[in-house]
């Protein structure tokens, strides 16, 4: 049997080692179609059919890394492109490259480019305002898992103001998009993920690291739009971002701290009201251990016997991996933390890839002659319509740069640190007890990050809400339009007047990426979570 390349989550499980038949099989990321660069000459050529006039005639008789002064904001040319930069007194190895581009939705204003990180990385990011209130709604950072993955992916394909559609040429209106109701950043991160690059071909490869850029990224952007630094900030993200975005919380959550003791004018204190994870990778011990759980006796059973020979062989496999991933825990060294990732994945979800379901959705096969070895077509799509260079004039991004959804190098640098066998949920703890907000969501359908597993961490986590989680009891989660059953959720904090501090919603009818599956109720839960009301009426 063909062994099925897996984009994503949970770990990253890189490139090496071996399924129960001997074949090869990639859990993490998977390579995708890679459009080649253009030459030097070419890239030029696009800029000057794709830029406007205006900043042509801006440019014209300008070199190259020139910068100048014009109503108080500093510019520079940069491959042939026109960005505004933006520095910041405490942060003198980062700065931004801002353009305005118009595209995917021209009804709301966009901000794109650029967080340079000294000279030698590069952070790709993509702004939109809210369709509704933009002085008043929330900022919100969206990023994709992998490690690896584009957050292209979640805008294009989930959550963004428009979708991506005819096989890559166009983009169509997404009425469902969480710009209805907030401000949207989409980012890149790390360096070498989508259009995100590193001049030296440096790869980041932890999640604490990365924390500390995106951290710098927030304060430039809040300096340069002070009009977003007084609303309410979420972060949130599915997949391996159910590690990354703990680092994240952490690291502006110390710096609020730091803030609080040497007030520093030039910092902008970070309204963090709450982390939102989709089927998520955080508490790789707790959801290993719902993995033969899932598989046997889910809502979408992968093996139609659970008390057959390949439930009972998955089942054998739980303890020793739960016994490597208990020594990640314990020592935090690769040493430990490359052989829990290696073993777990390959003796747990090595036998369920080679069923040939979609292991974001076992609902239905995954057809990789069709849809590619991502399973769905739309991943390719999104890699053409990024890769014209029309588009990447528009954004700010050379021509010659090439995009491609999912870098199979970055998911290799992560596992081979052990970072996604690390216990990041451990982070959130204090968070919470300071009173940020924390919503986990899963879509039943998802077999790599799976709701039993989500549901478990969240049940161990030790807050001051742990008791009153632990007693509650899942309610049905109706959505506010249409009345419809969308799933369940169980909540603790905010005695029901509330969207709860600690909540877990299970998404019915719905895989890994649940505002692809189900956009309305995405939406919902979405919307009603960053306003705080109630997600249940029980």
């Amino acid at each position: 049997m063909k062994a099925i390349t897996v984009l994503l989550p949970l770990l990253s499980l890189s490139t090496s080692f071996a399924s129960p038949t001997g074949e090869q099989i990639v859990l993490g990321l998977a390579e995708t179609s890679r459009v080649p660069g253009l030459s030097s000459g070419d890239a030029l050529h696009a800029v000057n059919e794709w830029l406007d006039d205006a900043k042509k005639a801006i440019l014209k008789g300008k070199n190259n890394l020139e910068k100048w002064y014009h109503d108080g904001k500093e510019f520079i040319k940069q491959n042939e492109l026109l960005y505004e930069l933006v520095s910041h007194p405490s942060f003198d190895k980062y700065q931004l490259r801002v353009t305005e581009p118009e595209l995917c939705d021209t009804s709301v204003k966009q901000h794109a480019g650029y967080l340079d990180i000294a000279d030698d990385k590069h952070l790709f990011f993509w702004f939109f305002e809210s369709r509704s209130s933009p002085s008043t709604d929330p900022l919100v950072l969206w990023l994709n898992g992998g490690p690896g993955c584009s957050s292209s992916t979640g805008l294009l394909f989930e959550l963004g103001p428009c979708s991506i559609a005819d096989e890559g040429k166009n983009t169509t209106f997404n009425k469902h998009s969480w710009t209805s109701s907030a401000n949207m950043i989409f980012l890149d991160q790390p360096v070498n993920v989508g259009f995100s690059y590193a001049e030296d071909g440096t790869t980041v490869n932890n999640s604490p690291v990365a924390g500390k850029d995106v951290y710098a990224f927030l304060e430039l952007f809040l300096a340069r739009f002070p009009e977003y630094s007084k609303n309410p900030f979420h972060i949130s993200g599915e997949s391996y971002a159910g590690t990354y975005l703990p680092h994240i919380a952490s690291v502006i959550w110390d710096g609020n701290k730091q803030l609080e003791l040497a007030p520093t004018p030039s910092l902008k204190k970070i309204n963090l009201e709450s982390v939102i994870i989709g089927n998520g990778l955080t508490d790789p011990y707790t959801q290993m251990g719902s993995v033969a759980d899932y598989a046997c006796e889910g809502p979408y059973p992968v093996y139609s016997d659970p008390q057959g020979p390949e439930c009972a062989a998955l089942r054998t496999k739980v303890p020793s991996c739960q016994r490597l991933v208990k020594s990640c825990y314990s020592y935090n060294s690769r040493f430990t933390c490359v052989p829990a990732g290696l073993y777990c994945n390959s003796q747990l979800f090595g036998p369920l890839i080679q069923t040939g379901l979609n292991p974001y959705d076992v609902r239905i096969p995954c057809d990789a002659e069709k849809n590619g070895q991502l399973c769905y077509a739309q991943m390719g799509w999104i890699d053409s319509w990024m890769n014209d260079p029309k588009v990447k004039v528009a954004l700010g991004v050379d021509p010659a740069r090439t995009f491609a959804s999912c870098n199979m190098e970055v998911n290799q640098a992560f596992a081979l640190q052990g970072d996604g066998m690390h216990n990041s949920a451990e982070l959130l703890s204090e968070l919470i007890n300071g009173g940020v907000r924390l919503l986990i969501y899963a879509g039943n359908a998802d077999m790599m990050c799976n709701f039993m597993g989500n549901e478990r961490w969240l049940d161990v986590l030790e807050s001051s809400f742990q008791s009153e989680f632990v007693a509650a009891k899942a309610i049905p989660w109706v959505t506010a339009n249409d009345g419809k059953l969308a799933g369940s959720v169980r909540s603790a904090g905010g005695n029901g007047f509330t969207a709860g501090n600690v909540t877990f919603v299970t998404v019915f009818e719905a895989g890994h990426m649940v505002p692809y599956d189900q956009p309305e109720a995405a939406l919902d839960l979405f919307s009603r979570w960053i306003a705080n009301t109630p997600l249940s009426f029980e």
